[in-house]
């Protein structure tokens, strides 16, 4: 039998509702059960691909090639299971399913109405979710926060599941817990209030997660106790931690998994010791040898601040590997426009042990990132190119190495003739319809390595499969003098004959990937390539 437990936040957004989520599964799959975890995203999108990441944050993709929040990354991460696009639920997807079901008369000619068909429609997905991964426990995580008029239609789904099934739900409520400097004390009236917002919308929330910037103390649970109508023991003290990674065992401090397992009335199926997470997390607090990454890119500039949330799966990859030669990450934000304005701050990528350019779209800033790969190659200085990562690099060897001084790509500009980066024909005709959402080479695609390169040796194997999300490719009439000028395709789509991998010979790590290996990366199961590049960063360090 399923069991429900939704989440969802009160009084501010980005307090980390998708961490919990997946520290909460976690923590449940270390006592043998099986979990999946579903994100429910407010927006009338039908999916997160048309989304600009420096508003929405990452896009990240499944293996069935759903473009979704990248909280659904969070969850893969920390549960270590593939999802799929039965995991991201947006109003526009649902909206769009009733409104389907009617014109086919689906509804047998019943007034369609928002309420009950809108939540119904809700239920019927997270159901389906539930069936296909035959998970013990489905984990609901509601965008936004309570009192919110976007997302109230999917409070009214769970209203009405947890009316149904009272025994089999559970409701849990994130909810912030200032600590005003010129106060000093930690305040608990906006979470009394977010409280009151979730009984007006027909729940009461079963256990309350109490984020703030230190851990809750005993006067503050007694408070939330009494005026939100939970026990004590289920309002879970949730401080701010230097990594995401320790956040399970920090519930477990309260007990959380084992007060879970008992309002649902069952016993744990194994003993939850979650050592290799407390190995893991013992690494991050002591590793102290750093190793500087440099990322170039244009998706984290807004105003005055810097949002890393465009690249969080890369971010993620990067600590993961670094973690597993017992490394110290440190992360630099470099803007590709900077070294278009100024070459000679290319200098100044000397000082980092490793560069990644990441993907993207769009002519901004492109220059400046080839510019980069050029230094790059030329000052043999490890380089890891991810999708147009991977373009450029091919675009920046055109015109350097092969003598293709005008190469490009078709996404900057469509009648060069020296286009070594080109739309495929079936995407082409997409473009000029104007069909944009979920329709690049999305989802995971077959891979074949070629034996005696660097990627061969970080995977040991010789076909593999990695997610992708673009549009264009390798145009294949120039690969030819790519290879004799010293590029080395070491990994092609066997299929399509789409080149996937590139190496170039003599460097101590050149390699770029037209797909999107960040995605498959686990912290406790870091991604062969993020491994190799991090080997090679080190390696520099000693020379």
């Amino acid at each position: 039998m399923t069991r429900y437990i939704f989440v969802a936040g009160g009084v501010m957004s980005g307090i980390g509702k998708g961490v919990a989520v997946a520290g909460i599964g976690k923590i449940l799959k270390s006592y043998g059960f099986r979990v999946t975890a579903i994100k429910i995203d407010p927006y009338v999108n039908v999916d997160a691909g048309t989304m600009n990441p420096i508003e929405h944050g990452e896009i990240f993709v499944t293996a069935d090639g759903t473009e979704c929040d990248q909280d659904l990354g969070n969850y893969e991460r920390f549960i270590d299971e593939d999802l799929s696009t039965l995991n991201y639920i947006t109003t526009g997807r649902v909206y769009q399913a009733v409104i389907e079901r009617e014109r086919n008369l689906g509804y047998g000619g019943k007034c369609v109405e928002v309420v009950p068909h809108i939540p119904e429609e809700v239920i019927l997905r997270i159901k389906k979710a539930a069936r296909a991964t035959r998970a013990d426990f489905v984990l609901i995580e509601i965008g936004g926060t309570v009192g919110e008029y976007q997302n109230s239609l999917f409070l009214e789904a769970a209203r009405m599941m947890k009316m149904n099934m009272s025994g089999n739900l559970l409701f849990i409520l994130i909810s912030y817990l200032p600590v005003p400097r010129m106060v000093g004390e930690m305040k608990t009236k906006p979470t009394q209030q977010a409280v009151r917002w979730l009984n007006m919308a027909g729940i009461q929330p079963d256990m309350i997660l109490a984020r703030s910037v230190v851990p809750l103390d005993k006067p503050r649970k007694r408070k939330i106790s009494v005026f939100c109508n939970v026990s004590k023991e289920d309002v879970i003290s949730a401080p701010d931690v230097k990594s995401i990674y320790e956040i399970p065992l920090n519930f477990e401090k309260d007990r959380m998994g084992d007060r879970i397992l008992k309002k649902f009335g069952l016993r744990p199926k194994k003993k939850g010791n979650m050592r290799d997470w407390k190995k893991l997390v013992n690494i991050i607090r002591t590793a102290k040898k750093p190793v500087k990454i440099g990322i170039v890119g244009k998706y984290f500039e807004t105003g005055n601040f810097t949002l890393t949330d465009s690249y969080i799966s890369i971010i993620e990859a990067i600590k993961h590997a670094s973690w597993s030669f017992k490394r110290k990450p440190e992360i630099y934000w470099l803007s590709s426009e900077d070294y278009e304005k100024n070459p000679r701050l290319l200098k100044g990528l000397k000082e980092y042990d490793g560069i990644i350019v990441p993907g993207g779209f769009g002519v901004r800033g492109i220059e400046g990132k080839i510019k980069t790969i050029q230094f790059c190659r030329k000052n043999k200085i490890p380089y890891f190119g991810l999708c147009l990562g991977m373009q450029l690099a091919v675009i920046e060897f055109a015109r350097n190495v092969c003598g293709l001084r005008r190469a490009n790509s078709a996404e900057f500009n469509s009648k060069c003739k020296e286009n070594v980066i080109d739309v495929m024909p079936d995407q082409n005709i997409l473009l000029k319809e104007k069909r944009y959402g979920g329709t690049m080479r999305l989802g995971d695609y077959k891979c074949r390595i070629k034996p005696g390169t660097i990627s061969h040796k970080a995977y040991k194997s010789s076909n593999i499969f990695e997610r992708h999300r673009h549009r264009y490719e390798v145009n294949n009439a120039f690969r030819s003098i790519l290879e004799k000028r010293g590029i080395v395709v070491a990994g092609v789509n066997p299929e399509r004959d789409l080149v996937e991998i590139i190496e170039i010979k003599g460097h101590p790590f050149f390699v770029a990937t037209q797909f999107h290996p960040e995605f498959k990366s686990r912290p406790t199961k870091p991604h062969p390539l993020f491994r190799e590049f991090i080997r090679a960063c080190s390696r520099r360090q000693s020379h």
